[in-house]
């Protein structure tokens, strides 16, 4: 009976420890120039791997896929990001501000999209990395 009793005190102290609270996962990071992720002026900083081919652009975060909503910031980004590119398919880092959106309805895309209203960074993806994959022939 002292042992039921034991058990019965260790689960509820247990589960007990699983209603601290937890920790929010909105940190709001500062950016080089003192930017936060969140401003009063409803832009939101991402940061992700971005390519633009054929009339059409993509910003894959760690969390989400993003369509890019095509406008003179694009352009300006996909000039600026040919640096860092060998091949017109490659992605490159980004770090924007932006307006984020759902898809339209009875509009073909990503549920997600993004209004790209700053550039903040741009890098180049390193290759060497064991998860990248190329297709192409040789």
């Amino acid at each position: 009976m002292k042992k039921l009793v034991f058990l019965l005190v260790l689960a509820v102290a247990f589960t007990s420890c699983k209603n601290e609270a937890k920790k929010d996962n909105t940190e709001t990071t500062e950016t080089e120039d003192g930017r936060t992720e969140k401003q009063k002026d409803g832009l939101t900083l991402l940061k992700g791997e971005f390519v633009y081919y054929a009339d059409a652009a993509v910003l894959q975060t760690k969390n989400q896929i993003y369509g890019v909503i095509l406008n003179d910031k694009v352009t300006e980004l996909n000039k600026k990001a040919k640096d860092f590119k060998k091949e017109d398919t490659d992605f490159v880092l980004i770090e924007v501000r932006g307006e984020i959106k759902s898809k339209p309805e009875g509009e073909e895309g990503w549920d997600n999209q993004v209004d790209i209203k700053e550039i903040l960074n741009i890098s180049a993806i390193d290759t060497q990395a064991e998860n990248v994959v190329k297709l192409g022939t040789k």
